[in-house]
Parts: C-alpha cells; sequence; structure tokens
C-alpha cells in the first residue's frame, strides 16, 4: 500500500469534500480517502500495483475539481520542502482571500445604486424623476437588470462551480446559490417580458403587478451575501493556522556553512547532512546536530520546554530551531530539511490539524446527501405552495429562500476548525497530538496508566541519605571514601555515589587495586585498607555480620523504596549510603491534576512490591501493580479495558511500546526523540507529567466547542430550511425574503468559525504545586490488575514524609558578569542534594535555594565555588 498527498482545487463546501471523498472511494485499490476542506488537501492510500496517480487525479477532475500530486518530483532546492509546500499554500490561499475582498468591494459598489434604484421609491427616498411612476417601470426594471449582471459578473465562480457540479451529478454549496439566484434573475427577466406585454397592449394593472415583483437586487443581494461570508469565512479559517505560523517563524531563513574552507551564508533549506554549520552568538540553529568544536549556551524552551539555556560543547547535540545565547561553535549537521527536529513537529501538527476525527462522521454522512435533499425540498416546496394557489411568484420566492438559507459549509466546519485550532494550541503547549482521533479519544480517558521510572521519576539514581556507623567517622569523610571505592564501578548506583561526592566537591583518593563482583558490590583496596561495598547479602557472603543496628537501616531504608549500599573497612561496618530514583518536581501536582479530572491513577514499575508501595504513598497513586517485565505492562492495560476502563498509559516511549499501543491513547514522555514522536499517539515535547493533564483538559474543551459548532450546525438548519419554506406563513404571516435567508446562511458559517476561534484563549488550568498529593479515597476492592506479586491497591495513604524540611536560604554571589555566569550558578545549586530548587538573580547577585532536605550552608557556597564565582553570604529566611 502507499500513502499520497493530493493539492485539490474548486472545493467551495462540505458537500465538495464528500464528493471528493466519495468518488476517490469508489477507484479499485483504495483503501482509505481521508479529504480537508481548510487545506484543500487529499490523502489517500491505495494500492499502487492496481492504481496510479493519474487515474486518482483524473477521478477528482471527471467530477469538477483539481487534483495534483502534492510533492512534485521536480522543482528548485528547498521547493518540495514541508516549509516550501506550506509557503505555497499560504501564497494560494492569501491570493483567493484578496481576489475575494476586491470582488465583495466591487459588488457591493455596484449592489448600492441597485438597492437605491429597486427600494428608493418604497422607502420614500429622492428617486430620479425616469425612474418614478408605472409609466417608467421598464426603464427602471432594465436599469436594475443592467446593474445585477456586473454582480453576477463578478461572481460567476458560483455559477462555473455549482452549475458544473450539478452537470456532473455532485452538487455542492456552490450549486443552492448558482439555482436560487439564477432563478431570481430569469424570473426578473420574465417579469420584464410581461411588462412588456403590458405596455404593448395598454394593461397597466400587469404592469404595475409585475413592477413589483421584480427579484434582480434578491439575486445579487444573493450572491454578494454569500461572498460575504465566504471571506469572514477565509480570515477566520486563516486564523486556525496560526499556530502554524509561529512554528515556522522559528525556523531560521538561512544558515552559515563552511564550504571548501569558505564560510557561506545559504538558504536554510539547502543545507546538507554532514555540512559544517558556523554559529555565533544571537543566532538560531537552522539543523539538527553535533557539535564539532566551540561552546555556547542554547535556549531550547521552544523545542523541550527547559526554562535556562543548556550548555553545549563538542560532542553535544543541538536541535532547530533553538538559539545560541551565548558564545560560537560549530557543529555537524545531522539531520536537514524535512528530517529536522522541527520539521518533525510542524509536520505532525499539520497532519493532526487536518485529519478526520470520528466525531466529524455524522456531518460528512448529512454533508454528502445534504444538497440534493434542500433542492428536493425548494422544489417540494414551490409546488405544494402553486397547489395551495399562492402564485407562481409566492411559490418561487419560497423555494429560493430555502435554497439559499440551507447551509452545509456550517456542519463541515464544526468540526475541522475546532480539530485544527484545538491541535495547534496542543502544540504551543509543547504536546504533539498525531491524529484528530487521538485529540477527541483523550477526552473519554477515565484512567491513567503511569509507568514509574522515567515518567513518575526522574530515572536518575541520586543519594538520598548518608548514615555512617562507625565511631567518630564524620559523614564527609565517609561519602569521600566510599566514592572513592565506586569510583571504578560503572554501575548506576555506583555513579550516584561518585556524583554526591563530586557536588560537595570531596576528594576522592586513587584506590590501588579494584574488583566488581556482579550483582553483588565491590571491593577495593585504599590506603591499605581493604574495602566492601555492596548490599548485606554480599556483606553477609564476606562474612561480615553487619548487626542489628544496620539491618533495622536496612529494613526502613528498603521500605521507602530506597536501594540501601553497605561499606565496610577491614571487617567492620562503615556505614550505610542509600540510594533512589527521586520523583520529578512535577509529579505531585499532576498526580493531584489526574484526580481532579476524576481519572484513576495506575502505577506500573517492575521493582518490587515494598519499592512500589513507598513511591505510589510518596506520589498519591491509589493503585500500584509491582515485579511488571515490558510485555506484562501490555496485559495490565489489556485487563483494565477488559473491565471497560478507557486507559490513558503515559511511558517513555521505548520499554513502554508494547502498552503504549495497546493503550486506547499512548502518549510519551520525552524531549522529541525520533523513537518517542514514532511510538505514541500524543508526544508531550517538554518532558514534564503535567502537560498529560493539560492534554486532557484541552481535549475535553475542543470536544466541547464541536458539540457546540455540530448543534448550532443542525439547529440552524432543521429550524431555518422549514421558516424559509413557510413554515410560518399560514398562522403567523411570516414569510422569510430570499435575502434574508442568504444573509442568515452567510452567518451561520462565520459563527462555527468564530466559536472555534475561542480555543484559542484556552488557557492551562494546572493546579498549583501543594507539596503532597490529595490522599485518594479508601478502597476495599482487590487489584485491577493482580499479577505474580504484584502490588495491591494503596488504601488510606499519608503523604507525609517523616522529618520532611522546608527551608529558604539566600546566597549573595560575586563575580557574575553575564547570562553565561548566571545559568552556571543556578546549575551548580540545582545540582546540590537536598535543594530542591534555585533561581539566581543577575542584577542583585542574589541566588535563592529552595531546600527539602537540611544542607549546610559550607555545602551551597562550596558549590558556587566549584563553580568558579565568589559567595559572600549565606542567609536562611
Amino acid at each position: 500500500m502507499k500513502t499520497e498527498k493530493f493539492q485539490v482545487t474548486g472545493m467551495t463546501c462540505a458537500a465538495c469534500q464528500a464528493n471528493v471523498t466519495k468518488c476517490v472511494a469508489k477507484l479499485p485499490g483504495v483503501e482509505q480517502v481521508d479529504v480537508s476542506l481548510l487545506a484543500n488537501s487529499m490523502t489517500v492510500t491505495y494500492d499502487d500495483g492496481a492504481l496510479s496517480e493519474d487515474a486518482i487525479v483524473g477521478a477528482v477532475e471527471d467530477i469538477g475539481y483539481g487534483a495534483e500530486p502534492a510533492s512534485p518530483a521536480a522543482g528548485k532546492p528547498g521547493e518540495n520542502s514541508f516549509r516550501g509546500q506550506w509557503q505555497k499554500r499560504q501564497e494560494l490561499a492569501d491570493r483567493e482571500q484578496r481576489a475575494m475582498k476586491t470582488r465583495l468591494i466591487a459588488s457591493l459598489c455596484i449592489l448600492v445604486p441597485l438597492m437605491y434604484v429597486a427600494m428608493g421609491a418604497m422607502l420614500g427616498l429622492p428617486v430620479p424623476f425616469f425612474l418614478k411612476g408605472e409609466e417608467n417601470a421598464l426603464i427602471s426594471a432594465m436599469t436594475q437588470l443592467f446593474l445585477t449582471l456586473p454582480i453576477l459578473f463578478l461572481n460567476r465562480k458560483f455559477y462555473t462551480s455549482g452549475l458544473r457540479g450539478l452537470w456532473k451529478r455532485s452538487p455542492n454549496m456552490d450549486s443552492l446559490v448558482a439555482v436560487g439566484s439564477g432563478a431570481s434573475l430569469l424570473y426578473g427577466v420574465f417579469a420584464m417580458y410581461r411588462m412588456a406585454w403590458g405596455f404593448g397592449h395598454g394593461d397597466l394593472g400587469l404592469v404595475h403587478q409585475y413592477a413589483h415583483d421584480l427579484y434582480f437586487e434578491s439575486s445579487a443581494m444573493i450572491v454578494t451575501l454569500v461572498t460575504v461570508g465566504k471571506y469572514l469565512e477565509s480570515r477566520s479559517k486563516a486564523k486556525t493556522s496560526s499556530a502554524l505560523d509561529k512554528l515556522m517563524d522559528l525556523a531560521p531563513k538561512t544558515a552559515t556553512v563552511v564550504r571548501n574552507g569558505q564560510e557561506e551564508t545559504i538558504p536554510a533549506e539547502q543545507v546538507r547532512a554532514g555540512d559544517l554549520v558556523v554559529i555565533r552568538p544571537g543566532e538560531s540553529i537552522p539543523v539538527d546536530g553535533e557539535v564539532i568544536s566551540g561552546q555556547g549556551f542554547v535556549d531550547q524552551a521552544a523545542i523541550t520546554g527547559e526554562s535556562l539555556p543548556v550548555e553545549k560543547g563538542p560532542g553535544d547535540q543541538v536541535l532547530s530551531a533553538t538559539i545560541n545565547k551565548n558564545g560560537s561553535f560549530q557543529f555537524r549537521a545531522s539531520k536537514v530539511g524535512d528530517d529536522t527536529t522541527l520539521a518533525q513537529i510542524i509536520r505532525l501538527v499539520d497532519e493532526a490539524g487536518t485529519s478526520k476525527a470520528p466525531i466529524a462522521r455524522l456531518a460528512d454522512k448529512i454533508s454528502g446527501v445534504f444538497v440534493p435533499v434542500v433542492m428536493g425540498i425548494a422544489l417540494l416546496t414551490a409546488i405544494v405552495w402553486l397547489l395551495l394557489g399562492y402564485g407562481f411568484e409566492f411559490a418561487l420566492s419560497c423555494g429560493i429562500a430555502v435554497l439559499v438559507i440551507s447551509c452545509p459549509c456550517a456542519l463541515g466546519l464544526a468540526t475541522p476548525v475546532a480539530i485544527m485550532v484545538g491541535t495547534g494550541k496542543a502544540a504551543e503547549y509543547g504536546i504533539l497530538v498525531k491524529s484528530a482521533e487521538s485529540l477527541e479519544n483523550l477526552h473519554h480517558m477515565d484512567t491513567v496508566v503511569l509507568d514509574k521510572t522515567g515518567t513518575l521519576t526522574s530515572g536518575h539514581p541520586a543519594v538520598t541519605d548518608i548514615l555512617p556507623l562507625a565511631p567518630g567517622l564524620r559523614e564527609e569523610e565517609f561519602l569521600s571514601q566510599a566514592a572513592a571505592v565506586e569510583l571504578g564501578s560503572e554501575h548506576p548506583l555506583a555513579q550516584a555515589v561518585v556524583e554526591r561526592a563530586k557536588s560537595q566537591g570531596l576528594p576522592l583518593p586513587q584506590v590501588d587495586s579494584f574488583q566488581a563482583v556482579a550483582g553483588r558490590g565491590v571491593r577495593a583496596q585504599l590506603a591499605g585498607g581493604a574495602y566492601l561495598a555492596g548490599n548485606a547479602a554480599f556483606l553477609t557472603e564476606q562474612g561480615l555480620d553487619p548487626g542489628a543496628e544496620a539491618q533495622a537501616q536496612v529494613q526502613r531504608l528498603a521500605a521507602e523504596g530506597k536501594t540501601p549500599l553497605l561499606f565496610a573497612r577491614d571487617g567492620k561496618l562503615l556505614g550505610l549510603i542509600a540510594v533512589a530514583d527521586t520523583l520529578r518536581e512535577d509529579s505531585l501536582q499532576a498526580v493531584e491534576r489526574f484526580h481532579q479530572l476524576g481519572l484513576k491513577v495506575v502505577m506500573l514499575t517492575g521493582d518490587n512490591q515494598v519499592t512500589a508501595q513507598a513511591v505510589s504513598r510518596q506520589a498519591g497513586i491509589e493503585e500500584a501493580v509491582s515485579d511488571v517485565l515490558p510485555a506484562q505492562k501490555e496485559a495490565v492495560v489489556r485487563r483494565l479495558q477488559e473491565q471497560g476502563r478507557k486507559v490513558l498509559m503515559v511511558g517513555d516511549g521505548i520499554n513502554d511500546a508494547p502498552a503504549l499501543t495497546r493503550a486506547d491513547v499512548g502518549m510519551a514522555i520525552g524531549a522529541g526523540t525520533d523513537i518517542a514522536i514514532e511510538s505514541a499517539d500524543v508526544v508531550l515535547m517538554k518532558n514534564s507529567l503535567n502537560d498529560a493533564a493539560t492534554a486532557i483538559e484541552l481535549s475535553r474543551a475542543v470536544i466541547r466547542n464541536i458539540r457546540m459548532n455540530l448543534f448550532w450546525a443542525f439547529f440552524y438548519n432543521i429550524l431555518g430550511i422549514p421558516i424559509a419554506a413557510g413554515a410560518l406563513f399560514l398562522p403567523l404571516g411570516i414569510k422569510l425574503s430570499p435575502m434574508l435567508g442568504s444573509a442568515a446562511m452567510s452567518l451561520s458559517s462565520v459563527c462555527v468559525c468564530l466559536n472555534a476561534l475561542r480555543l484559542r484563549f484556552f488557557q492551562d488550568k494546572g493546579a498549583p504545586v501543594t507539596g503532597t498529593a490529595p490522599k485518594p479515597a479508601p478502597t476495599n476492592q482487590e487489584p485491577a490488575c493482580p499479577l505474580p506479586a504484584a502490588a495491591a491497591p494503596i488504601e488510606d495513604l499519608d503523604t507525609t514524609t517523616e522529618g520532611e524540611i522546608a527551608m529558604t536560604k539566600v546566597l549573595t554571589v560575586e563575580g557574575m558578569m553575564c547570562a553565561h555566569c548566571q545559568a552556571h550558578v543556578q546549575k551548580a545549586l540545582a545540582g546540590v542534594p537536598g535543594v530542591a530548587s534555585a533561581a539566581v538573580d543577575l542584577d542583585s547577585k542574589k541566588a535563592t535555594v529552595e531546600l527539602s532536605a537540611d544542607v549546610a550552608d559550607s555545602v551551597l557556597m562550596d558549590a558556587v565555588k566549584e563553580a568558579g564565582y565568589d559567595p559572600t553570604s549565606c542567609a536562611t529566611l
């Protein structure tokens, strides 16, 4: 199967969209057709062995529309990139909008004198003498005809498109307008003939009758008002793609590359993989690549959401559309053109915005038969009034009113405009939704399943407790020795100990010998002593009894979900260091928001039951499933679905792929990697679990908006068509003129577009961080997904951690000169264990540190010194 995108021209309403879809879907070998009225595009999945591009194009052209492949084989460099295609689409839309505006202004300029001639005398306005009185009725009629014809010529597109649609047996909204205004014009010409007959035969009564039954102004007013509506609608639709415009603006237009030893400035689209790109302060990075030389601080907020510039040096990856704030460097281009991170984001947003949501299917089905049904109702209306004896003019007026008041556009626009605005708004929050179906499905979710490692937690072990047990052994001395012993190990837990010692600026003596024992621990010789480091079982195997106090500490730390490491020298226990994968800063807030949204939260982890319970208790999650392998995660999701739940799975997009695929919606947390983008329905670019809650809130807002649009579209047509047909004439004497009908029709489409545009003002209703998650309601139910050794639902969780500390300290730091320095100090302080957050103000030279554990002033000041700056004071608030 092959999937190809085509540009389609000539579509003006939902009926056109339905006609093109129906036509192509009938072709042999076509598996799926997705036509977008907003983007004037069509995506076709077909068997290229049974069908060709030319056959698809020919089928579309046969029913009166134009089509061509969206990606021609040849062209200028960059012309066939997504950016080039987008620019062509925008230029075409701008051209059409300008032409429509010119047509509208010209029509209005002619319509004003036409209405004056037609209605002036009835309104008591002064009218030229040669247009007054029955004796001049034919002159007035001819004047109206000559003013009407230019307006109809200016808006001839309604006739060419509408009548062609009728001829090809695929009528559209233009067909309704063409038939309605054309019938008014023809009746006006007929009335002129009757007036001429009256003058010729001396029948002034006949002249008087038809002089007041001219419909020239109705014919001109219908096409002009529809054009007004189309123009306002096109302007509204243009605003739906504002998010894509902003994303496009992020990419620089040019790049400086080194070729043949010389720097050249070329269009960014012409950068090739392997090119050496030069970046100076303040410049945007045009493509993805790897830094070869130099150093800089890159603002990646637009892509990853990181608030501070990130230091980049040789070997580091840089992303397109990020900005180099300070420093200069050269990097080797690796992903260029449509393969860059920004291009992938833009393509996903565009595809999601133009794809079909399931909620749109009913509207599409109705749009496909809407126009023929309305034409049948109009004909039936005219026949009924004729049979009731109300005359041809009355019957014709009612029939025309039915034609021009009905609006398939309101039905067709109800869903896609809201979807396009919604996916664009999601992109502004760093949420990439891959399809409209995923955006719609999110609002159904009632259960969120969270992977622990890398989703709820940071995914990087860190030291949480340091407990020296040997008499007279200070904490810093114990940590220095432990880190020196672990320095030769590549195990993540050992690395956490080493990083903690380095962050405190402690010396790391060189060991004389080192041996790693897989799955147990390490042996080392240091300063003449024989050291052992590892778990309790390893020390016991080596003939060392940890003792009752150490065993009690081991059990306590394990119960808190931490991994205790024991250290001994010459057969005597030195102490314990606990390491744990800590919760992300925003995990508590995210879980709280899930509860506020009415979702059940389930945590999956491969850890043991004790660790799972400790982490879920800390996060405020009511159910945890432990000892789960990647394949079993999929089984957990499946069992939840079998219980009738709609499951949102949030994971890292790599190890959780089976569960992400099984879930009703899979959501990957990742900073825009290819694997993350490919493996889930939704990608959270900012690496924040909070954005999962934002995505659900946005989905609910979009669906509410779509339902409002659909209600209005159905309500308008169900109410408007009977009124136009004269349903209120007999009981109340109310009859709708064709002019009012066309005005109402134009207004309905504009209302739908404007209502959808309200989504642009969507605000993230994120709950404030309270520091603790809400206590879940007690439950006595069995686990939703029992597995071997799985944790049962956790009841009556208490999220208060014993010994929890909240403290603020302010340091005065000298030596900071620029944003580069500010970022260095902030990074140094944030890396100190026990620091919850750090904020540095360059102007006041103050660093404010929020602590989650007791950290000595000297430790904070040493961290600043290690970064190369001079801390002069540290005060506790």
